[in-house]
């Protein structure tokens, strides 16, 4: 953001410049206000106040801020929250605006997503005949979680797993 600070009936100190150029940097989070933007800040001094006035065009509309008070500082204080209160109602009113395009923009990529789905990695493997213990014991040597072998008995494929209890499942091909 860039900045002009005017004086009307002060100077500008270079701590009253670093305070304000400070202070609406932090405005710069809400998006809103580009790099380009440039915040005019008009400071004035009367007999028995100091008003402090902050004009900032954003993308949706200008924000404006116009504080009195008996110290300059505090002013500036004030304008800064009332600015960042403003910016908060501008996006809020955005997502409310835009969330049903917003939500069907996610789902329209979520399924194009889906569409993609590559596996990552293809095995092969050979189904060896084993009895039940000895793939549970091989499925343990492997590390898996699931042990696919053939079943002497049946002489079927069948895939021995761990369960979540613990205990061990088989499933078996028809």
């Amino acid at each position: 953001m860039r900045f002009e600070i005017i004086g009307k009936n002060i100077t500008i100190t270079d701590l009253m410049r670093s305070k304000i150029e400070k202070k609406l940097s932090a405005l710069e989070k809400y998006l809103l206000i580009d790099s380009d933007t440039k915040a005019r800040v008009v400071a004035r001094v009367y007999p028995s106040s100091q008003k402090i006035e902050v004009t900032i065009p954003t993308k949706v509309g200008i924000l404006r801020s116009e504080v009195n008070h008996e110290d300059l500082y505090a002013a500036i204080d004030i304008a800064v929250d009332k600015l960042e209160d403003q910016l908060r109602r501008q996006k809020t009113r955005l997502n409310r605006r835009h969330r049903e395009s917003l939500a069907e923009a996610f789902l329209e990529e979520a399924a194009e997503a889906e569409e993609k789905i590559v596996p990552v990695k293809t095995k092969t493997i050979q189904a060896t005949k084993l009895d039940l213990d000895e793939a549970i014991m091989q499925m343990e040597l492997s590390g898996h979680d699931f042990y696919i072998y053939t079943d002497e008995e049946t002489d079927r494929i069948s895939v021995v797993y761990l369960r979540n209890d613990g205990d061990y499942g088989v499933i078996e091909v028809e």
